[in-house]
């Protein structure tokens, strides 16, 4: 969702930090009685801190009757409490200079709030407000309904191929919750009762099933006193936290169609099933991603948008969630270019990867283009807090902020081109052309 806010302080926020110079990220982690975990991180580079709360519930959690409940929920929880009036969460944090956001996927929500570190307190009482008694009326419901599907027009139903990733889902997973995207069902929303909402969120939105994250200028001994008193009267969730055990069976055969929407160029949209985030061939096959289209000088663009000159864009983007993760790669046709043609240079490219050894100097390069990233997304207070949350809750191990880049030095040629044989193949992808609608005649 996108929330309004003032940037008085947004320039400071981008600050470089310690890990940016090359030092080890220092942090503190612990649990509070009733689960909720606990990470701090404190730097005074600069007077600005980063509150933030990662709630591992997402669409995979989800009833296949109501999808969309976690995305709704993301909005929702701005609507207030029994202490915040409707409408006022976001004028908190923007009369403070701060700004604040939210954001949901398959397996987490997340919010944050960016503030002057002297208004701190004022993060923590807004996220112990979220998840002591937020309020679930009828009003906001009804007020965020219309919200979401304002979003899926934009997003999805007005956009041209936006409906690529709901399209895709539901052909590569067919008993694994991936199967559809966190924007849900609009008819399962309509459908729902308010206590329904309400039981959603007494399950989910409890601190044993949280991770408190927070980095900036503050004195650690006293910010922890803070939380034990803002968040230690929270009591812990009794309700069982569902969570899926199904394992996705391999696809076994191409999965092709066509989809005709609102658009004027032929599109080609692939997806290869993938490893899970943090398995065993997880970080082979993201610097497998790179090569294909880690910049500019990647293969897809070099040789379908530079050197062919077949597509207007190409590249690929690495999906990977907790239990099943995709690749996909697209390209959008250049003007008389048939989809068929672009599909038959997008495998050519592919297959390259599965029939010998990256260069030395290409292999470098990605690895190089990996370091900046991981660099650059742990540059900000922002972006600290949030790694090491996602590292907390996808990996058991915050200290991968500190660690990742080891694992990413020791993935060798030979297993890019080992993940390249096993997954890169027909009967392990889904292709979805997308084609400008027939006009009829009247």
């Amino acid at each position: 969702m996108q929330k309004k806010s003032l940037l008085i302080f947004g320039c400071i926020f981008f600050m470089s930090t310690a890990f940016a110079q090359g030092h080890s990220i220092q942090f503190e982690k612990y649990t509070l009685p009733n689960g909720l975990k606990v990470i701090l991180h404190e730097d005074h580079s600069a007077p600005v801190v980063a509150v933030t709360a990662l709630y591992h519930v997402g669409s995979k959690n989800e009833d296949t009757g109501r999808t969309g409940f976690a995305h709704f929920f993301e909005h929702l929880l701005f609507e207030g409490s029994e202490n915040i009036k409707r409408g006022e969460f976001d004028k908190y944090v923007t009369n403070a200079g701060g700004v604040l956001n939210a954001n949901t996927t398959q397996d987490r929500t997340f919010y944050y709030e960016l503030l002057p570190s002297n208004q701190l307190e004022l993060g923590l009482w807004l996220e112990s407000e979220r998840m002591m008694h937020a309020k679930i009326e009828q009003v906001g419901v009804n007020t965020q309904r219309e919200v979401v599907k304002e979003e899926k027009r934009m997003r999805m139903d007005n956009r041209p191929y936006g409906s690529f990733l709901t399209e895709m889902l539901k052909r590569a997973f067919k008993v694994h919750p991936y199967r559809w995207a966190p924007i849900g069902s609009m008819d399962h929303l309509n459908a729902a009762k308010l206590e329904e909402f309400i039981e959603f969120y007494k399950t989910y939105y409890v601190p044993n099933n949280c991770v408190l994250s927070i980095a900036g200028d503050f004195n650690k001994a006293e910010l922890k006193a803070k939380i034990e008193s803002y968040f230690g009267p929270i009591a812990k969730g009794t309700k069982p936290i569902i969570k899926p055990s199904v394992k996705e069976p391999a696809l076994g055969t191409e999965v092709r169609d066509i989809i005709q929407d609102n658009v004027q160029l032929a599109g080609v949209f692939q997806a290869y099933r993938a490893p899970q985030q943090g398995g065993s061939e997880y970080y082979a096959f993201n610097v497998l991603s790179n090569i294909l289209s880690g910049g500019e000088s990647s293969r897809m663009n070099k040789t379908l948008v530079d050197g062919k000159q077949l597509a207007a864009a190409a590249q690929s983007v690495p999906f990977f969630n907790e239990d099943e993760g995709l690749l996909i790669t697209l390209a959008i046709a250049n003007m008389g270019v048939k989809a068929d043609v672009l599909e038959t240079n997008m495998d050519s490219v592919v297959n390259e990867l599965k029939t010998g050894l990256v260069s030395e100097r290409e292999f470098q390069k990605v690895k190089n283009q990996i370091t900046t990233g991981l660099v650059t997304s742990n540059g900000t207070m922002a972006g600290i807090a949030e790694s090491l949350a996602n590292y907390e809750v996808y990996f058991g191990d915050a200290n991968l902020i500190n660690t990742e880049l080891e694992k990413y030095n020791k993935v060798t040629r030979e297993d890019v081109l080992a993940v390249a044989k096993k997954y890169l193949n027909k009967d392990n992808r889904v292709v979805l052309y997308y084609v400008p609608k027939e006009k009829t005649s009247k």
